[in-house]
């Protein structure tokens, strides 16, 4: 896996400033993280359920479901590349919502 740059100052200019950047993309990727934890959780639950004496075939699907979420992109690097594309939404709450 090849490590590639990322131009600050374009990361830096879709929001006010480079932190605030830093925190939507994070924000994101937790988003992106718990909804791959719980893809991983659902698909994987009939295969623990079935388990039985013969674990190798279920331990063999196990694996390959394993496999097939590790090649999946990282969820930093997918928040990253939304937020620079702008497919990212984001809003920063306003005194009022706090007071609410």
């Amino acid at each position: 896996m090849s490590i590639e740059t990322l131009d600050l100052d374009k990361f830096e200019s879709k929001t006010a400033n480079l932190y605030e950047s830093i925190v939507v993309a994070s924000k994101k990727a937790r988003q992106i993280n718990d909804t791959m934890k719980m893809e991983l959780n659902q698909r994987l639950e009939p295969i623990i359920a079935k388990e039985t004496e013969d674990d190798t075939i279920m331990n063999q699907d196990k694996l390959n479901i394993s496999l097939e979420f590790e090649k999946r992109q990282k969820p930093t690097i997918e928040a990253i590349v939304e937020l620079m594309e702008d497919r990212l939404d984001f809003r920063f709450k306003s005194n009022d919502d706090v007071a609410k």
